[in-house]
């Protein structure tokens, strides 16, 4: 963590899963201030608590600021000292997002130019967006809105030199157990006695942990390009598999009631396109799409091609490794959320 030595990073939407996961990797090392930024106080209450009691020692380090991505203003009365950003404030439930679209722009689109503009303008030297699989070939709201966020990235990071201000983007499927995810929903539904319910049983999904989402955006930060979108090979699961995973693990008896495919949902999710491909970049665990940063003079483009293409098809939730039900069960056997939710189940 040497990078972050006494350094201030600024979470936006810092409340939320990503940020507490970030927090209880970062609060103990040298890093020099963690901000919090958000529009809920009763949220920033119960974490101000919660650290100071976790890590009392350390907790002095987290700051706290109220205010909305949306408000350019507060954004950068929030902005002055910071070094680093991690931006992960956004809309990103898809049936509230079909219903109000223009509030997914004002979050997810304004609200990350917002951004950005007072990152460039308080010199803050790196930015790391958090997007998501729904951006590639959208269907949905949310998506469409997170994929013109990736647009906002790019676009940004042709105006300000990489020197002064590296803005980057990670883009991740599902991340399990984090606030408004589905398995929390089931092991409600379990707890009351109730069927677990599925939309499609044959609809896959990327998964992946908290912490591998923390992983992704360190190794944008420590190693994506100004203008990059980073991704992690993560596998991928049918609905079902992860549904009897959960139910096997907490009641083995659970019914698994079939509902049908809600608003706005896919059949699966990619996380690089075919066009992306075109350009990707293998880097191991990760793909690193560059920025396209050519310019606006079309006229070249009659006369030069690019004859050479990457043999690389679309990244997406059917053809990457797909989990079997065991393999499910130990992933989820690995997270916090789950080891303490058992812990208390067999009290």
């Amino acid at each position: 963590m040497s990078i972050f030595k006494d350094k201030t990073l600024m979470i936006t939407g810092g409340t939320g899963s990503f940020g507490n996961t970030v927090l209880k990797r970062f609060l103990e090392s040298d890093i020099g201030e963690i901000r919090v930024f958000s529009r809920d106080e009763k949220k920033q209450d119960d974490m101000r608590h919660e650290f100071q009691v976790t890590h009392p020692e350390v907790a002095h380090k987290l700051k706290f600021y109220i205010g909305d991505v949306r408000d350019l203003a507060s954004v950068k009365n929030a902005m002055y000292g910071v070094d680093y950003i991690f931006h992960a404030a956004a809309l990103k439930q898809v049936p509230s997002c079909e219903f109000f679209p223009v509030e997914a722009v004002k979050t997810n689109v304004l609200g990350t130019d917002n951004v950005l503009t007072a990152a460039i303008e308080a010199g803050v030297k790196t930015v790391i967006c958090l997007s998501t699989d729904k951006a590639a070939y959208p269907v949905n709201a949310m998506g469409t809105s997170k994929a013109m966020m990736e647009k906002v990235v790019v676009a940004k990071s042709r105006t300000v030199s990489p020197e002064k201000t590296k803005i980057c983007c990670t883009r991740y499927g599902n991340v399990l157990c984090s606030r408004g995810s589905v398995v929390p929903l089931w092991i409600d539904q379990i707890r009351a006695g109730n069927p677990i319910t599925i939309t499609a049983p044959e609809m896959t999904r990327f998964v992946m942990s908290l912490e591998e989402a923390v992983d992704l955006v360190l190794f944008a930060f420590e190693n994506g390009e100004s203008g990059d979108i980073l991704v992690q090979k993560a596998p991928a699961c049918t609905i079902e598999v992860l549904a009897k995973a959960v139910a096997e693990l907490f009641n083995p008896e659970t019914e698994i009631r079939v509902i049908g495919i809600r608003h706005g949902e896919k059949m699966f999710e990619t996380l690089l396109t075919n066009e992306e491909c075109a350009n990707a970049i293998d880097m191991g665990d990760f793909y690193r799409v560059p920025a396209d940063k050519r310019g606006l003079n079309y006229d070249k483009y009659f006369k030069d091609g690019d004859v050479e293409r990457i043999q690389l098809s679309e990244f997406d939730s059917n053809n990457t490794s797909l989990m079997t039900v065991e393999e499910v069960k130990e992933k989820l056997l690995s997270l916090q959320y789950i080891q303490d939710v058992l812990a208390d189940w067999e009290k």
